[in-house]
Order: C-alpha cells, then structure tokens, then sequence
C-alpha cells in the first residue's frame, strides 16, 4: 500500500486490498466520503448523498471478512448509482420534480447485483429530466459541473455518473445509454465505459408504472462507468448477473473464442457529409497506431452504412417518445427540457404504424450487415463525439446547434444503440485541453474483444483521470471569478 489517499485507488485494487485484510473497508469508504465532502459541492454530481448508510454498510463489510464469510469480487467497494434506477427506499426521480417521491419499493437488477458482489453505495447521481438531453441538468437538483473545466458539458444523461467518478468520488458508476449516455459522459470526462450488448446487463425498475416501449427496450442498456479499463470490466462482470425480471437477459459468457490472429481493425471511414475536427481525426489516427504497435491489423475501411442506422435510431425513438411518452413528458417536464425535446422531435420523422412496423423490420437488416462485416474485422475504432465538447446547455443554444449536436457531432454514438451492438470508450488524448474518446465497436456479446482493446491504447495514453488527483472546490473560483 502507498501513502496516497485511499479513494484514488482503482475498484480492483481496493477489492484485492479489502480481502487481503490490507486495509478495512470502512477506511476505504471513509476516504471516498471525505472526497465526496471536498468535491461535489463544486460538481453537483451526487444528488443523493448516502456516505451515512454507506459507512454503516462498510463496517457490515469488514465484520463479515472478519468471519471468514465468502466476499463478493466488490466486496467493500464505493460504487455510485444513476438517479434514473431503483435503489429500494430512494426516490427515482429520473431529474424530473414531479417525480421527486417516486419512492423505489425494491432494487432494480443492477442495484441488486452491485449489492450482492458487496459494493457499497455511496450516492445517485444527476441526470436531465427524463434522462433526456446531452447535458446533465434540472430543475429538482441543479446543473452538474465537468470537473475537467466549468466551461464544458460532463455529458448526458450519465453526466453525473461520469464527473463523480473522474474526480473520485467512487471506484465505478453505474450509468446507462439508449444514445450514448454512457459513451458521451465517458469522452467528456476522460474516463473509460462499455455500452454492453442488449441483452447482457438485466434492467427492470419496480417503480415503473408501465413497461417502456420496445425498441427502447431494445435500444437501452446499462453499464459501468470508471478511471481504468480493468475497473469498467469488473464492473461490467458484477452488473451481467441474471434476474429473472428482465425478460431479454441473455446469458452469454463473459469471453468468447480468441479470433484468428492478428486481429483485424476497421478504422472507421466517417460518412462524407460529417464536419469531423482535425485534432480530433488526428487523435483517432494515434489510437489506431497504438493498436497497430499492439499487434492489431489496422486497415482504414468503410463500415456499413452508419448514416441509416443514425436515422432509423431517431425516427424510432422519437415515434415511440411522441405517441406514448410526450404527453406527460411536456405536462411535467420544465421549459428549458420542453425546448430540447421540441429540438429532438422536430429533426426526426414520426412514423405511422405501417413505416413503425417496416422501420422495425429494416433494423434486422441493417444490423445484419453489420454483423458480418465484423466476422471479417472483429473491432471497429471509430469517434465518440467527433467535435470538442460544447459547453454547458448548448442543446439549447438555437436550434442550428442542437442540429448539429444531435446529428453531427454525436452520429457515431447514438447510431450504436439502434444496433445494439456493444461499443467501449477509451480516452485518447485531449483536442483544445479537454477530454476526447475514441469508440471500440465489436459484435454481440464480444464486449471482451471492445475492452481488449480499449486496454490497449490505455496502455500507451495512461489514465487521464491521475491528472485530477489535485482537483478541489477552490479551484471553481477562478472560473466563476471569470464568469
């Protein structure tokens, strides 16, 4: 063990020190609840503080490896949880005021699993209202802060999942995606996150009143937010558990057969009509060197056709949210979270039942292609977002730049979910001082593969996050003294 503070250990080596009897893990939690107490009042990242029922939890921990009782591979481990699942006795709020006593009667799968492995649950973090905007923002909790720099988004909607665990507060955060709001957060904040496969991670919250739609059933998933890649696949590991109350649960292995090698990479070719930033295609053209230096077969290619898949993502979402959703969600939902819905709904096409229904069957096509382009190149590295981080609300700027966020800048995210393919991020560097990722796309059920290489460029960039080591609330006054 070093000197350094306890919460900036990493999830696997604070588990392997808890069971090694290296230190208890109520220090462990002790550590991340002063960080918390020194950090979020300048991120307004953890909405729910929980650090009293966490180190009761933690004491619990210890007294159990002081029986000799079989620990969980998280045994007494920070984690944190997304507002928008239930955590029994804790609102789910979803970021929406209406919502604010929508009391959870029970665990949702993944709150349950991240108990059972031991974790302790520190805090929920913030979302938009509905989980639904690219910047993490709301009337019930307030605005979160990127705490790279005040002038950036930490991203939407796993905005605070993201800020909390780059500044320290936990090892994992748990976040979800049905747009990228595990990939975006993660770019943002210069982390590492897995969007899993459909199907991998089991999702069902006992406060629901209704079953969502399907396709955004089919379009969701949730997963792991973290510092290093090795965390991301713990946390990916304990999240995968079955509960029989996800009807989609697949229970497919954690590794799959080694591809014949060396593994090939389709460096994404990026459709003609996409504004991409130098800085950043340059960054996307290192990671694919530190690939090639890992003993990957890195050939420039072009994917299958990304633009459909990006479209036939916004239309059917957006058909499911208007016909079903939009109603309640303008009723309750605040001016500024009506403004980015309108800005959602008014670039997509809203189907009537008969293009719904073809609109469905052209998904099993498309994801077709895609599945054997990926037999013959198992990873795709392709962008995250494919412009600099925008600051703070500009979905709502006008509506030429939410247009551009929405379709251009985060394209190669949000065309994933559609697919439901699983897609790791990995930071590659900064474009303009900030944060950017680059996106590891593999086939089903192959998040192995993803993380494989995720791991590998983290190899050659290191891990961004050391350098917040030295983050404090007074740093915030320069920015607002500015302001």
């Amino acid at each position: 063990m070093t000197s350094a503070p306890l919460w900036q250990l990493s999830a696997t080596d604070a588990a392997r020190s808890i069971a090694a009897g290296e230190v208890s893990a109520e220090a462990v939690t002790e550590s991340h609840v002063a960080r918390l107490q020194s950090v979020n009042p300048a991120l307004n990242a953890i909405v729910v503080d929980l650090s009293e029922g966490a180190l009761q939890a933690a004491r619990a921990a210890d007294r159990a490896r002081g029986r000799g009782e079989t620990l969980g591979s998280l045994h007494g481990v920070p984690v944190t949880v997304k507002i928008n699942i239930d955590l029994e006795g804790q609102a789910n709020s979803n970021g929406v005021v209406a919502f604010k006593d929508n009391i959870a009667p029970g665990d949702s799968p993944v709150v349950a699993n991240l108990k059972a492995a031991g974790a302790i649950i520190l805090g929920l973090t913030n979302t938009p209202e509905f989980s639904l905007r690219w910047h993490t923002d709301n009337p019930l909790h307030g605005q979160t802060f990127n705490p790279w720099d005040r002038s950036i988004t930490p991203g939407g909607s796993s905005g605070g999942a993201g800020a909390s665990v780059a500044a320290g507060i936990g090892c994992i955060a748990h976040g979800n995606d049905i747009g990228g709001s595990l990939r975006w957060p993660a770019s943002c904040n210069g982390i590492a996150t897995i969007k899993p496969t459909q199907g991998r991670i089991p999702a069902f919250n006992p406060s629901a009143p209704a079953e969502r739609p399907l396709m955004a059933q089919f379009m969701s998933s949730q997963g792991p937010l973290a510092r290093t890649v090795a965390d991301v696949r713990l946390g990916l590991e304990v999240m995968s558990r079955r509960d029989a109350r996800d009807p989609w649960w697949v229970p497919a292995p954690l590794t799959g057969p080694a591809p014949e090698g060396p593994i090939k990479v389709a460096l994404a070719r990026s459709p003609a009509d996409l504004d991409i930033d130098p800085e950043i295609s340059s960054l996307i053209d290192r990671a694919a060197g530190y690939l090639s230096d890992a003993g990957y077969a890195v050939s420039e290619v072009e994917t299958p056709d990304l633009s459909a898949a990006w479209t036939l993502w916004r239309d059917l979402i957006s058909t499911e949210i208007a016909t079903l959703q939009a109603p309640q969600m303008r009723e309750v939902g605040s001016a500024d979270f009506n403004r980015a819905l309108a800005g959602i709904l008014d670039q997509a096409t809203i189907l009537d039942g008969e293009a719904y229904m073809r609109a469905i069957a052209l998904r099993s096509r498309l994801i077709r292609d895609w599945l054997a382009f990926l037999e013959t190149y198992p990873i795709i590295l392709a962008p995250a977002a494919v412009q600099p981080t925008p600051p703070p609300g500009a979905d709502l700027a006008d509506a030429a730049t939410a247009r551009r966020i929405f379709s251009n800048d985060l394209r190669w995210i949000s065309a994933l979910n559609v697919l439901g393919l699983p897609a790791s991020v990995a930071p590659i560097g900064f474009a303009g001082g900030h944060p950017v990722g680059a996106q590891i796309i593999a086939s089903r059920f192959r998040e192995d593969l993803a993380l494989d290489a995720a791991e590998a460029i983290e190899k050659r960039v290191g891990v961004l996050t050391h350098r917040l080591r030295d983050f404090d609330a007074s740093r915030w006054e320069r920015f607002e003294g500015a302001a």
